[in-house]
């Protein structure tokens, strides 16, 4: 086991773990914050996504070593306790049913924005990759994403 000291959410915070031992765990175990979600382990789902240095990184494959030193955002962590515009615009667009995914793809769409703040649907694809929502909500999430960039709206298909 090893002393580390961890940045998460703007404090400091000192663990003792095993170096190869996932962050994932860490987080949630330790320092109690169980926003972030265990999926599959393997880092396919996306559930486990927290943001290491801006980046959006599978927390479940990173181990707690390799995060000392850099700047960790977790769900909880996102806007201090207020909702960021990501958050706010799932909730309007109805992007999640189960919400079991929703820390994950919120955590993944705010690093998307933060490197691309106007995306276009092809970058949404891409940067979402890899998040899985077993409901099924994926029209919702870009709705989601392109609303939290500033973007207009899609138009709804006319029933025909």
């Amino acid at each position: 086991m090893a002393e580390l000291s961890l940045n998460v959410n703007g404090s400091e915070q000192r663990v003792r773990a095993a170096e190869d031992e996932p962050l994932l765990w860490v987080l949630r175990n330790r320092l109690h914050l169980t926003g972030t979600k265990f999926g599959c382990g393997e880092g396919q789902c996306g559930a486990c996504t927290v943001l290491i240095n801006g980046e959006p990184t599978r927390s479940c494959l990173t181990p707690t070593s390799a995060a000392a030193g850099a700047k960790i955002v977790t769900i909880e962590g996102l806007e201090n306790g207020k909702l960021s515009a990501v958050q706010q615009a799932f909730l309007q667009e109805g992007a999640f049913q189960c919400g079991y995914c929703t820390s994950g793809m919120i955590m993944a769409a705010t690093g998307l924005l933060r490197q691309h703040p106007h995306p276009s649907d092809e970058q949404i694809l891409e940067g979402m990759n890899g998040n899985i929502c077993r409901c099924g909500t994926y029209p919702r999430i870009r709705a989601a994403i392109r609303r939290a960039s500033g973007a207009p709206a899609e138009k709804e298909p006319e029933n025909v």
